[in-house]
């Protein structure tokens, strides 16, 4: 389940967005200005962020300014939401680093598309080479984990899942999200389970366990 930031000053158009993205599967979060987007930005950094171009304030241009200029929001998947429709504006937030755009007003069903092409032009690739957070190091070739350089043996699962997290530092993952790509897309079993092999990953890791955060409402994030 993806994590989507909408932020919107229009309270109408915010909880039919909410609402739309709540019914299509995605787990979303609604924010009417950049002040209370920013802390949530804190906590958990989502997959995409829907970004109203009008705002009070900060506007959404400099607020994906913000973001391109933050490491942990650099490659953020962002669509930008103008009333204007003007062909500067669509220019303007794709140059800046915008992955799409919709003019309002939009339908629901053109958003939902829109958001899905996004999520899998921006889908993270499988990584390569040596992974690395602080004093741990995971080597994919050799299937191995290291804290400071002594061994550490970790299950299947514990692995795996530490191989997601150092994949993508800094980005919040749901129970679900860990369920369906640690364990398979079939899996059935109660979302307790992670928890349970989280809490084990973290003891393995000693203190550099501390790593590996409670997103409290969603799930867990490494952050470096």
């Amino acid at each position: 389940m993806s994590l989507i930031y909408c932020l919107e000053d229009d309270e109408s158009i915010r909880n039919l967005i909410l609402y739309t993205l709540d019914a299509a599967g995605f787990q979303a979060r609604g924010f009417a200005e950049s002040g209370a987007f920013w802390q949530a930005l804190d906590e958990a950094v989502p997959q995409l962020v829907l970004l109203d171009i009008m705002l009070p304030g900060e506007d959404g241009v400099q607020v994906l300014d913000r973001l391109r200029a933050r490491p942990d929001t650099a490659g953020l998947p962002v669509i930008l939401a103008t009333a204007k429709g003007t062909e500067f504006d669509k220019v303007t937030g794709l140059d800046r680093g915008a992955d799409d755009y919709l003019v309002k007003p939009f339908g629901m069903m053109e958003m939902l598309s829109r958001i899905r092409a996004v999520l899998r032009r921006t889908a993270p690739a499988e990584p390569e080479g040596t992974l690395r957070a602080g004093d741990i190091v995971l080597d994919p070739a050799e299937h191995t984990v290291t804290v400071a350089g002594q061994r550490v043996t970790l299950t299947l699962k514990e692995y795996e899942l530490l191989r997601l997290f150092l994949s993508g530092p800094g980005r919040a993952f749901d129970r679900e999200t860990l369920l369906r790509r640690v364990w398979d897309t079939d899996y059935t079993g109660e979302t307790r389970t992670v928890d349970v092999h989280i809490r084990s990953l973290r003891s393995k890791l000693g203190p550099a366990g501390d790593c590996i955060r409670t997103v409290r409402g969603v799930g867990y994030r490494l952050e470096v």
